[in-house]
């Protein structure tokens, strides 16, 4: 399968930002080695893709990911026109969170595929009660009490069967994908999904992680679970900063 970041290992600013943020952002990292990619928000959809895509071929060529948060949850008879759509605007990759069921994943995939869309398939996500018995509290706030307020005095623990990312990743490894998105604040987490991308074949995969800075993760904890292809994925960790090209640096400096 064809790379989607030559690297093995790099950063990928996350631009949930509005236009303007996301052009000064590939302007200070656009040449920068370390720095793999730039992951694009459904957000950008405001102001129109092209227009984003336009921006950004301006100041590099690195791959556009497009993370539509979360594509791949609709019924499976709409994947090939939004795939057609997203390859039509000019993106690279895309990235697939298949929470609606393998009908939708493998429909989806191939979709994406048969347009020229590198492929990012993700399962497992980072914040709290995400999955099945996950009874995990944020930082801010306790969930526990909001959700007993409102009557649920069980409280309420995550929607997500918990075996469900282990069958969204193998399905999408023995679909040819190679790029898989895992949460960088669960070492363990992304050690247990590398193990079970690599039996369902993919044994060369990639492994893409949010989660840091902000949420907790640390980036070479992450690395070092992902192994040889590892791609951090950071956000406000670098878009909030005033130096923006000084915390890019100092991030790859990590990986």
């Amino acid at each position: 399968m064809t790379k989607i970041i030559q690297v093995d290992r790099s950063v990928i600013p996350a631009c949930d930002v509005d236009l303007k943020t996301f052009e000064r952002i590939v302007k200070e990292t656009g040449d920068l080695e370390k720095i793999g990619a730039y992951k694009i928000p459904a957000r950008s959809g405001r102001d129109g893709w092209e227009n984003w895509v336009r921006i950004a071929r301006q100041h590099t060529n690195k791959p556009l990911i497009y993370d539509h948060q979360k594509a791949g949850t609709d019924i499976p008879d709409t994947g090939k026109d939004f795939m057609e759509d997203v390859r039509a605007a000019g993106f690279d990759a895309i990235i697939l969170f298949p929470e609606s069921g393998p009908v939708t994943e493998y429909e989806w995939i191939r979709a994406a595929q048969e347009v020229g869309l590198g492929v990012i398939v993700g399962g497992e996500m980072t914040h709290p009660r995400y999955l099945v018995g996950d009874y995990s509290e944020g930082k801010e706030k306790s969930y526990t009490e909001i959700f007993r307020e409102l009557g649920f005095f069980e409280g309420l623990s995550g929607f997500i069967r918990a075996t469900a990312p282990e069958d969204m990743y193998k399905l999408a490894a023995k679909m040819g994908v190679r790029d898989f998105v895992v949460p960088g604040n669960k070492p363990d987490r992304i050690k247990a999904h590398r193990s079970t991308i690599e039996l369902a074949g993919a044994r060369d995969a990639a492994f893409y992680s949010p989660g840091f800075v902000v949420q907790g993760g640390l980036i070479g904890d992450g690395a070092r679970a992902a192994g040889d292809r590892f791609h951090a994925i950071v956000g406000r960790g670098i878009y909030q900063a005033t130096d923006i090209r000084q915390a890019a640096v100092e991030h790859t400096s990590q990986i």
